[in-house]
C-alpha cells in the first residue's frame, strides 16, 4: 500500500488484487499492464504472476495500519470485479474497508455488470465510494448499473475520454472525473467534449474534477480548463 499517489483525485493506492484483462476500448493503453512486467522484473513478489489476476490475502490488513485518514483507491493495478476474483475475497476487501472507517475508499470498475450482480451480497459502509469508468458512449449504460448499488457516493471516471458522451445520465451522480489519455500513442481528446460534460455537471449540481488533458506529455499539457483547475469533490 502506498501513502502517496500521482493520481490527482486520491491520496494513496492499495492493491489486494493485481492483474486484469482488457474489457473495452479504454484498456488499449493500460498503464497497469505496462507496469506489471517491470515490477515482476524488479523481483516484487506481488507481481510474480505478471499481469495475471492474483489475490493477495497478506495485503488485506494494510489500510488498518495507516492511522491518518486517507482517500484510498483500491485495486489501482486491477479491477476488483473481474470475473476471476472470488466473491468471498471481494467480501473480505469490503469488510476491511468497513473496519478502516476513518479512510475513504474510492472503488473504480469497468465491470459494472458484475458489480450490480454482487451488490446485494456486499456491505456498503458510508466510507466506501463506488464508480465506473465510461470512456465511450457505448458504455454509458454502466452508470445505470452503478445506480443499482447501495454505495453512498456514486461516481464516474470519464478517462480516457475517447468521444462525446451524449447518452450519459447525470441524475443520481455524486461526482464526475474527466480526463484525456496520456503516454505514447495517446488518443486525442477534444475540448468541446470536456466543456459539454462540465456544463452538464454544473447544471445537475454534480462536483466536477478535470484530471488532465493527457497526450504524450501530460505535464506539459496540464490541467487547466478555460483558465482554471476543476478539483471538486463530493461533500
Amino acid at each position: 500500500m502506498t501513502l502517496t499517489s500521482k493520481i490527482e483525485w486520491t491520496d494513496g493506492t492499495w492493491n489486494p488484487i493485481t492483474g486484469c484483462t482488457p474489457i473495452s476500448a479504454g484498456c488499449a493503453h493500460c498503464y497497469a499492464k505496462k507496469m506489471a512486467p517491470r515490477l515482476k522484473g524488479m523481483g516484487q513478489e506481488k507481481y510474480r504472476n505478471g499481469f495475471d489476476v492474483t489475490c493477495h490475502s497478506g495485503e488485506l490488513h494494510k489500510p488498518l495500519l495507516v492511522k491518518k485518514p486517507q482517500k484510498i483507491f483500491p485495486c489501482s493495478m486491477s479491477d476488483m470485479f473481474h470475473d476471476e476474483v472470488p466473491v468471498e475475497f471481494i467480501k473480505e476487501v469490503f469488510n476491511i474497508m468497513g473496519q478502516a472507517h476513518w479512510h475513504t475508499f474510492q472503488i473504480l470498475t469497468k465491470r459494472a455488470e458484475r458489480l450490480s450482480e454482487l451488490s446485494t451480497l456486499l456491505p456498503w459502509p458510508e466510507n466506501v465510494w463506488c464508480g465506473v469508468t465510461i470512456e465511450a458512449d457505448q458504455y454509458a449504460h454502466r452508470v445505470d448499473l452503478l445506480k443499482t448499488t447501495e454505495a453512498r457516493v456514486k461516481f464516474v471516471s470519464l478517462e480516457p475520454l475517447l468521444e462525446p458522451l451524449p447518452s450519459l445520465d447525470y441524475s443520481g451522480l455524486d461526482w464526475i472525473i474527466c480526463g484525456g489519455e496520456s503516454g505514447p500513442g495517446a488518443r486525442p481528446m477534444t475540448e468541446q467534449w470536456i466543456l459539454d460534460i462540465r456544463d452538464k455537471a454544473v447544471a445537475h449540481s454534480v462536483p466536477f474534477f478535470f484530471k488532465q488533458w493527457g497526450g504524450r506529455n501530460k505535464k506539459l499539457a496540464g490541467r487547466l480548463l478555460e483558465g482554471r483547475t476543476w478539483d471538486e469533490f463530493p461533500m
